[in-house]
């Protein structure tokens, strides 16, 4: 029989979701739309449903615990809390909710912290105490590891760099406030600047060619040489690197790593948020931290972080 932990990462858009024997190796994986399910119930249901039929077709597979990984998760409390990316509203008790048709351990947190616990394991954090990973998805989520440890204050809820305030009076977030980071940093933020753009550019663009806006196709337009799309990467890597030369002033980081779909533009966001990152340093903290995409497949590193919940 093999021991294995099934790791949910919930996000904004999609969840991803995967089987992890105890050495970390993914034996099974899928993903459902996020948004397709109305109710945190229907994606439970729908959940369940699938492990049942996975399960009785792999019967030497022995489940011995869930992790998952959600925005606003609360390690504490096994709930999703007033999580603004997603359209289930106030208090969504989701450990109570897979606990009724599972009798093995379950464990919420938050789906950052999950990427950092995955990262830690398996990614290029291996070996490092203290770090930071920032997630680029729809919304912008952190992970705060020190002394090796994952921070989450006295209610479960430290480390939300994502809605950090980086311009006073600026867009309005889906949090209800204005100006946080997610909304000029996330995969969503970096098109809300593009529509802002293309509404004053003047010039030939190839962004304007494309079918539909999305965190990749600026990326594609950007390897192209397209000056617009590499002016918004560079604009959104200023914000980005404004709040992490912060972030490293409160926490004293020795690595950043990026994770999530805006990540994998790979050095077109590196760059710009390393030099405005150094630009924006304490004297103290310059050229002492380095700043990384994850190593880990796309989705892989918050899933597998999500199953560690388990065996950890």
């Amino acid at each position: 029989m093999t021991k294995i932990a099934i790791g949910i990462d919930i996000g904004g858009t999609n969840t991803a979701w995967g089987v992890v024997d105890e050495a970390g190796n993914m034996l099974h994986h899928g993903k459902w739309s996020t948004r397709d399910h109305a109710e945190p119930v229907d994606l439970v249901t729908h959940a369940i449903q699938d492990f049942r039929a996975l399960f009785e077709a792999h019967p030497d597979w022995t489940p011995v615990g869930m992790g998952i990984g959600a925005p606003n998760g609360n390690f504490f409390n096994g709930t999703i809390e007033y999580a603004p990316n997603l359209d289930w509203e106030g208090i969504v008790p989701l450990r109570d909710l897979f606990q009724a048709h599972f009798e093995v351990p379950i464990w919420v947190t938050n789906d950052a912290n999950a990427a950092a616990v995955g990262e830690q394991l398996f990614g290029c954090a291996k070996g490092h105490k203290d770090f930071l990973v920032v997630t680029l998805g729809t919304g912008v989520g952190s992970g705060f590891v020190v002394n090796g440890q994952l921070v989450y204050g006295h209610d479960g809820f430290a480390g939300e760099l994502g809605h950090v305030t980086v311009e006073r009076n600026g867009r309005l977030c889906g949090c209800g406030r204005r100006g946080c980071l997610e909304t000029y940093a996330s995969a969503t933020g970096i098109v809300w600047t593009a529509k802002e753009r293309l509404a004053t550019y003047e010039g030939d663009t190839l962004i304007r060619d494309l079918p539909t806006l999305s965190a990749k196709g600026l990326a594609d337009c950007a390897n192209e040489g397209d000056a617009l799309a590499l002016e918004i990467f560079d604009y959104t890597g200023a914000y980005l690197g404004f709040a992490l030369a912060n972030a490293t002033a409160i926490t004293s980081p020795d690595l950043i790593v990026l994770y999530g779909g805006l990540a994998l533009a790979g050095d077109l966001i590196l760059e710009p948020t390393k030099r405005y990152m150094e630009d924006h340093m304490l004297n103290l903290f310059k050229n002492k931290v380095s700043l990384k995409c994850s190593t880990v497949p796309h989705n892989d590193a918050a899933i597998l972080g999500a199953a560690a919940l388990v065996w950890q």
